[in-house]
């Protein structure tokens, strides 16, 4: 039993045993009642937990961030000192949170008054926690993208869901109003039978040639590494020591595949919101790449990939699109992007090109009203809220583990492709390539003990 309902019971009955009343009005518990709030713990303490999870989750009076961990001691002391300026300065109480902080997340998870966690760790860093998060109990809010291969993402969906936990994946696109808008118009037909879905998302630039550094006190490397392979200290390769800047683990190979993954689960997973093949995928992929032939960073530049679907629709995905998706049909086309949104300052979006978030061959086919019969998509205010609602409503979230693992697959077997000079056929029902042994290898990696899935007792 979670630890808020644990609480509301318990006073409930020892308040009929000595003759109270069987409700306690309210005004005695009031709103900050410890039943009431949700007691979240922060797994990542750097860029995205600061300027965006934490940031966005505290706004909610039913979360209660109380716990941070971090294997940089000093980024989670910052963190520790964020939440409690922003619980006094949200309660007006100075002594109101005394954030606890961890090292290791695994004593986290054995804390049983937290009730959720939120992950915002490097992409390698992602299934194994929300994993053993899962089977802790917890419910989980986690970071894009899901996993690191696709088979840690199956293994991440067989926990949660043997474990019944609401586990919201952050594609935050599905908040903003001009995705639902543009998913539904197409499907409800406005631009004809669609064919074709462009989807922009940029290449990453090599990088330079970097030399062993010593591994800062502060951070427990071997551990950050995790299940990877073990290589040298380098800051470029880490994050960064004195900021919050865009980390250099973005553009290894060993812990992404660059921004295919880093942006491409957000378009992928709205594309399929359009295509109405979120619990599906394609059906074979091909893929051009150039991929840097020095430096440190290694993960594609400039590409081009292109899936096609059972249903007969084909997407092709390059840097050369602008940044966004757009439904092609019989009778026009829709492109939707975020704008000029960023979920943090150093998000690589081109603020010029990306300035026009809704877009129609014809202005008429935005005004198109739906009607009571046609189909209406799921509409939310923002990610966290509807993550937090969940949390106590038990229902299904918008972005859940199955429709999170297919949007991140369609990442990975894109990634995959880009090894490869032919086309793959894939099969989205067993997750496997068609008749091809030497790209199925490629489906998981070698595992560094004592860390990864594999190594999770399920």
């Amino acid at each position: 039993m979670q630890r808020r309902k644990f609480i509301s019971k318990t006073a409930l009955g020892t308040a009929a045993a000595v003759g109270f009343p069987s409700i306690v009005p309210a005004s005695v518990l009031g709103k900050d009642a410890p039943s009431n709030k949700i007691n979240i713990g922060q797994i990542g303490c750097g860029r995205i937990a600061i300027s965006h999870d934490m940031h966005d989750t505290l706004k909610f009076d039913e979360a209660r961030i109380m716990a941070v961990c971090d294997l940089d001691s000093i980024r989670v002391t910052k963190a520790k000192i964020f939440l409690d300026q922003a619980y006094q300065e949200k309660t007006g109480k100075a002594n109101y949170m005394d954030t606890k902080t961890y090292s290791d997340y695994r004593e986290m998870l054995l804390n049983k008054d937290i009730d959720a966690v939120m992950i915002s760790t490097p992409d390698h860093w992602h299934s194994q926690p929300a994993m053993e998060a899962a089977l802790a109990g917890k419910d989980i809010y986690l970071q894009k993208p899901t996993s690191l291969t696709v088979r840690e993402g199956q293994q991440l969906q067989a926990a949660v869901q043997q474990k019944n936990v609401i586990l919201q994946v952050g594609t935050q696109q599905r908040a903003m109003p001009q995705f639902r808008v543009a998913a539904e118009l197409v499907r409800n037909g406005r631009i004809g039978k669609v064919h074709t879905v462009k989807i922009g998302l940029p290449g990453d630039p090599g990088g330079p040639e970097v030399t062993e550094m010593p591994i800062p006190k502060n951070l427990n490397f071997d551990m950050w590494l995790g299940s990877t392979p073990e290589v040298p200290y380098n800051e470029i390769g880490v994050h960064p020591q004195n900021d919050y800047s865009r980390p250099g683990w973005l553009r290894h190979r060993n812990y992404g595949a660059g921004m295919i993954t880093g942006w491409g689960q957000h378009h992928y997973d709205s594309a399929a919101w359009g295509m109405n093949t979120e619990l599906t995928g394609p059906i074979s992929v091909e893929a051009l790449s150039e991929f840097p032939k020095s430096g440190f960073w290694n993960v594609h530049g400039d590409f081009l990939v292109k899936h096609e679907y059972e249903n007969g629709m084909t997407t092709y995905t390059s840097g050369g699109y602008t940044n966004g998706i757009k439904y092609i049909g019989d009778d026009g086309w829709i492109f939707v992007s975020r704008g000029d949104y960023q979920a943090s300052a150093s998000d690589p979006v081109d603020k010029e090109k990306s300035a026009k978030a809704l877009n129609a061959s014809d202005p008429k086919i935005l005004e198109s009203v739906i009607g009571e019969n046609e189909i209406h998509l799921e509409k939310i205010d923002d990610q966290h809220g509807n993550w937090l609602d969940c949390i106590k409503t038990r229902k299904v979230p918008i972005s859940p583990i199955e429709k999170g693992h297919k949007a991140c697959t369609i990442c990975l077997i894109s990634d995959i492709a880009m090894q490869f000079d032919r086309k793959l056929n894939w099969n989205p029902e067993t997750e496997m390539f068609v008749n091809d042994d030497e790209a199925n290898a490629m489906l998981r990696r070698e595992q560094r003990k004592p860390y990864g899935t594999d190594s999770v007792k399920v």
